[in-house]
């Protein structure tokens, strides 16, 4: 019995578009800019002859929002899963990277050294959010066996559980990047989840 889950990252938002990108948690929730609905719009027909079963997402705006423009064709209603919020990126919220860089310099080069370890001050490590998360989509694929799942989550949840099929633990994690509406296909398969699509982006061309 396969079943297929179509992991995505949210479409997206003003703080994505920055120059340079700022960093989003989970404490200022802000809707999709106006070319992540596009982003958006463009997945859906591009995932319009999907037969979704269900659909998943994060509870922050940004992922319903991008739930509910996707699923628009396939007459389902997201369910929003507190497990596959954002990372809690602490007193790192709404900050870019060279920011951070030079006012906090020795956290800022532990993180990047091991992000399952030194995580975000005030906030998660990459290690606490790959057991949250890849728990709760696990549990999804078996629960759900036989169907096809899209969900709708964040950066950080999507890359740290996608590391871990791909063989890769938590503290490399950063080595998987993933574009705001990407597209990750996991397989599940005689009890054995593998990577199939990682961050499919053709149906953006033209659009990023």
């Amino acid at each position: 019995m396969k079943t297929i889950l179509y992991l995505l990252r949210h479409a997206a938002t003003p703080a994505n578009l920055s120059h340079p990108a700022r960093l989003q948690g989970r404490n200022n929730d802000p809707p999709l800019a106006p070319l992540g609905v596009r982003q958006a719009e463009v997945t859906r027909e591009h995932l319009a002859i999907q037969p979704f079963d269900l659909c998943y997402c994060s509870p922050l705006r940004r992922a319903v929002q991008t739930a509910a423009i996707i699923c628009e064709p396939h007459g389902i209603t997201p369910r929003p899963l507190d497990a596959l919020i954002e990372c809690d990126v602490g007193k790192w919220e709404g900050l870019d990277w060279e920011t951070i860089k030079s006012r906090n310099p020795k956290l800022y080069e532990r993180y990047m050294a091991n992000p399952a370890q030194q995580g975000y001050p005030g906030g998660e490590n990459f290690a606490e959010v790959h057991e949250r998360a890849s728990a709760e989509l696990d549990r999804l694929l078996v629960e759900q066996a036989g169907k096809s799942i899209l969900v709708v989550s964040h950066h950080v949840v999507n890359r740290t559980y996608l590391a871990g099929l791909l063989g890769l633990p938590p503290s490399q994690a950063r080595r998987v990047s993933l574009d705001n509406c990407g597209i990750s296909v996991v397989i599940r398969e005689k009890d054995k989840s593998s990577v199939q699509t990682l961050n499919g982006v053709l149906h953006l061309q033209g659009v990023l």
